[in-house]
């Protein structure tokens, strides 16, 4: 049995263009020799839509355009993710999380999903009803177990038993032959290769062929990489699709031909989910131009290669814009990049407007020293700049601040977080140079200057992040077990040896900044535990662990 694998790119809610996708994708399949083809979950819907499905028209449209996938399919079955409603008398949530196979015109079976995640960047169960059967799909002599991502999560790759049924288990007990997972996965550093160790497990566990097929795409802060997958009853990989790019392969599965799967490293990773995350941000959002701001550092430089990549060096506008307190390099070293990446670059200098603003509230800071105060009057100067730009030529704003500097607020609320997408705001700083460094690995693209010198605001004489920040080094390693790992000060005092003041301080400035987090603009998650998605922190607390 030959089975094509359709690793797709779906827009949420735009109907059309999904089911032209998964059509043209299943005719390429056909063209390749496939007797079966699959698609990722709800790759009629693009995942996850969130609380569109409680639009009144916003299943019944997905029906609708699920019937012309089905009048377009022949002999061939296809596998199609959507939403159906809960048509159970008994009570429960109004809809389902759906795989239709398609034949011969015409849906010829349903499948619900099973196991519904309620936790971390998902919340299925705000909508779909689990399903209570886990039975194969009969055809051409075989039974296809077919399942929806989480379905084939089990308890030993979850961070404690969530489930009471086990969908897999209860697929070979009724006499499965091969196992179909239909999934989206989103990316995070380290997920493929986790992924490739709980499907492999799960193929040797039961005896069968495993195949997978996982969305690839970037919506809202979400990324999805594809890396669609078969693994051999053995637990082998016999297949990896490319990952960050849609595509379609047929595999043999009488005939497999092992193949060594290595992830590439995580800087090229974090690379090319940044890229897909940006590109499909902007195009799905009717974007084809962006602008930012560069001020000769590290974080807009790495944003500004990203962008290029993503939108092509035509389409980025960069704009430098020094004070009287801004380095030398702050343009030069913003010029040299843009030279490197062939986008273009201004200069626009902000002192004489944040002259004015000073001077017109002088009066009312009278007998007062300067300070924050006046920093931030220079970063939302270059703010009303920035916005200016992308009013006028409908850019997309990039803000660069990075993940260690939102965490503990080190920028400016209205200012330097001012913008439509915050691209590397879930990157670390000392994974920010890390990803510098492996970009300039066989060229200079970002200046050696940036990424060698001081990190530095440069709002006032002569400052250093390291004025105000722990050093980055141990600010990233106390963030990551605090943020990502959710572990308390008091254990990453005992625990790990950091000094306590340092983290106490870390501790306090990750907290009292959660105002200026729900603010920021939407972030590309990268890291387990992103700021925004998938974390809910109130504003208003006041518990110290």
């Amino acid at each position: 049995m030959k089975i094509g694998i359709a690793q797709l790119n779906a827009t949420v809610g735009d109907f059309p263009k999904n089911a032209k996708g998964i059509l043209n994708a299943y005719r390429g399949a056909l063209d390749k020799g496939a007797d079966l083809v699959v698609t990722p979950e709800m790759s009629l819907v693009g995942y996850p839509p969130r609380d569109l499905v409680f639009k009144t028209q916003f299943v019944p449209k997905c029906l609708q355009a699920l019937d012309y996938i089905a009048s377009e399919v022949g002999e061939v079955p296809l596998l199609v993710g959507y939403i159906d409603h809960n048509e159970s008398m008994a009570p429960g949530k109004p809809f389902r999380n759906a795989v239709a196979v398609l034949q011969d015109g015409r849906v010829v079976a349903k499948v619900f999903k099973t196991l519904l995640p309620t936790y971390d960047v998902f919340d299925e169960r705000r909508y779909f009803e689990p399903s209570e059967d886990c039975v194969p799909v009969e055809w051409n002599g075989l039974r296809l177990g077919v399942t929806i991502c989480e379905d084939l999560w089990t308890e030993d790759f979850l961070e404690r038993p969530l489930y009471e049924r086990d969908p897999a288990e209860r697929l070979k007990e009724a006499g499965m032959d091969v196992l179909i997972n239909l999934s989206a996965s989103p990316f995070h550093v380290g997920k493929p290769a986790m992924r490739r160790e709980l499907l492999g497990a799960v193929a040797k566990e039961f005896g069968v062929p495993l195949v997978y097929c996982n969305a690839v795409a970037g919506n809202d802060q979400l990324i999805f990489d594809g890396h669609s997958l078969v693994v051999g009853p053995d637990g082998e990989a016999w297949m990896q699709m490319n990952g960050f790019v849609e595509g379609v392969a047929v595999v043999d599965l009488d005939a497999p031909k092992k193949k060594a799967v290595e992830d590439v490293c995580e800087e090229e990773q974090i690379y090319d989910a940044l890229v897909l995350g940006l590109r499909d941000y902007a195009h799905k959002c009717g974007f084809q131009k962006a602008c930012l701001g560069l001020s000769g550092g590290i974080d807009s430089a790495l944003t500004a290669v990203l962008a290029a990549e993503a939108l092509g060096a035509e389409n980025v506008h960069g704009m430098t814009m020094p004070s009287r307190y801004s380095s030398e390099g702050s343009v030069s070293d913003s010029v040299a990049l843009a030279a490197n990446l062939g986008i273009r670059c201004d200069t626009v200098p902000i002192r004489e407007t944040y002259e004015s603003v000073k001077g017109a509230m002088a009066p009312l800071f009278e007998g007062m020293a300067e300070d924050v105060t006046e920093e931030n009057m220079q970063a939302r100067v270059r703010a009303i700049y920035l916005m200016a730009l992308s009013n006028k030529f409908n850019y997309l704003l990039l803000t660069t601040g990075n993940k260690s500097e939102l965490a503990v607020g080190y920028c400016t609320i209205y200012g330097d977080m001012c913008g439509g997408l915050a691209v590397i705001s879930d990157l670390p700083k000392v994974r920010v140079y890390d990803l510098a460094r492996w970009i300039n690995r066989r060229e200079e693209i970002i200046p050696w200057e940036t990424i060698d010198k001081p990190p530095s605001a440069e709002l006032r004489p002569d400052q250093r992040d390291q004025d105000t920040l722990p050093p980055y080094e141990v600010l990233d390693a106390i963030l990551e077990l605090y943020v990502e790992k959710q572990l308390s000060g008091e254990d990453i005092i005992r625990d790990h040896g950091f000094e306590e003041q340092t983290v106490r301080w870390i501790q306090r400035r990750v907290d009292l900044n959660e105002w200026k987090r729900q603010q920021a603009a939407p972030a590309l998650r990268v890291t387990s535990k992103a700021f925004g998605i998938g974390r809910r922190i109130p504003i208003v607390q006041n518990f110290v662990g």
